[in-house]
């Protein structure tokens, strides 16, 4: 007979006990499928509902079910009719209501969400870090597309190849791809089965729902439309106040967050593996972290030397 231990419902270890024990447990409600269960010879703790099969061979009523039925047959009486169909059969009686029966519910491609367990939010230095990554990938990409629209809008209004409305219409066709493929790369990335973009997936951070669940497409879309609003509108004081509440609030949400309904969390959260998550910041974090310093600083001080270079030269 297998030794069992499980995890109870704050994460401590509890056993060791038998499978039987482990089935009595899981039908009075005490588990759950969700469950994590370890027995010798596993390599890591896995959901009880992988060992379903296995379990079910320890249920104490199965045994009781089919010696109902095979006494029954032994003097003459009838059976009832789901013990006789299951004694014909050589296997044990499955009740409609039995927890060993399999799903009805269409199988999602999606990863189960696990729920109960230690959830490390992701707060500022990882988000900005994330940021630095996903800011070069969309700055690259429009610059790929707006620098040729822009050098053909400025050959146009210099020449009689292409009137000033079709130069004008370039350079707005330019900027409204500025801000397409930035929307466009967030709602897909972040709505895909990775549920992070690009820097998230760098430096081991994903976005979920306030439950733990993937998020759509169109509530992507509306996350980062409530960002670029929240700063746009706010002449950049909501990224301040974002950047503040990321760090300092209990679940580490900013204001498009908050709004959403969404998380920023360690990749291993809601998973089966919760124990993989990090709260450190990591090596990679830290290299991008300062890159990404040093390159804003090198845009400031590039600023204040455009900005003092008229006095240079009195």
């Amino acid at each position: 007979m297998s030794i069992w231990y499980y995890a109870d419902r704050d994460n401590a270890r509890q056993g060791p006990v038998e499978a039987a024990e482990l089935v009595r447990l899981r039908l009075r409600g005490a588990l759950d499928w969700d469950t994590l269960v370890w027995r010798d010879g596993m390599a890591e703790w896995r959901p009880m509902r992988e060992f379903a099969a296995e379990l079910a061979q320890a249920d104490d009523r199965a045994g009781a079910v089919a010696g109902t039925a095979g006494a029954a047959l032994a003097v003459g009486e009838p059976a009832p009719a789901p013990a006789l169909a299951a004694a014909a059969a050589g296997v044990a009686q499955v009740e409609p209501a039995s927890p060993y029966a399999p799903p009805r519910a269409a199988v999602s491609a999606d990863a189960a969400v696990v729920t109960g367990g230690e959830v490390v939010q992701a707060g500022f230095w990882k988000r900005f870090a994330a940021m630095v990554i996903d800011g070069l990938v969309t700055g690259v990409a429009t610059w790929a597309v707006q620098i040729p629209l822009l050098m053909m809008a400025g050959i146009g209004m210099g020449s009689e190849l292409m009137s000033l409305g079709g130069s004008i219409g370039l350079v707005l066709l330019s900027y409204g791809i500025g801000l397409a493929i930035p929307l466009l790369y967030f709602s897909w990335m972040h709505s895909s089965g990775s549920q992070a973009s690009l820097g998230k997936m760098a430096v081991g951070i994903k976005v979920t729902r306030g439950t733990g669940e993937r998020i759509s497409f169109w509530r992507a879309l509306g996350r980062y439309v409530a960002y670029v609003v929240s700063v746009v509108f706010s002449f950049g004081v909501g990224g301040l106040v974002s950047a503040l509440t990321a760090g300092l609030t209990q679940r580490k949400q900013a204001l498009h967050d908050m709004v959403c309904d969404t998380l920023v969390v360690d990749k291993w959260a809601f998973t089966d593996r919760p124990d993989l998550q990090r709260r450190e910041l990591g090596v990679v974090t830290w290299i991008i972290l300062v890159l990404g310093l040093g390159l804003l600083a090198l845009f400031i001080l590039g600023i204040v030397l455009v900005a003092t270079m008229p006095g240079f030269s009195k």
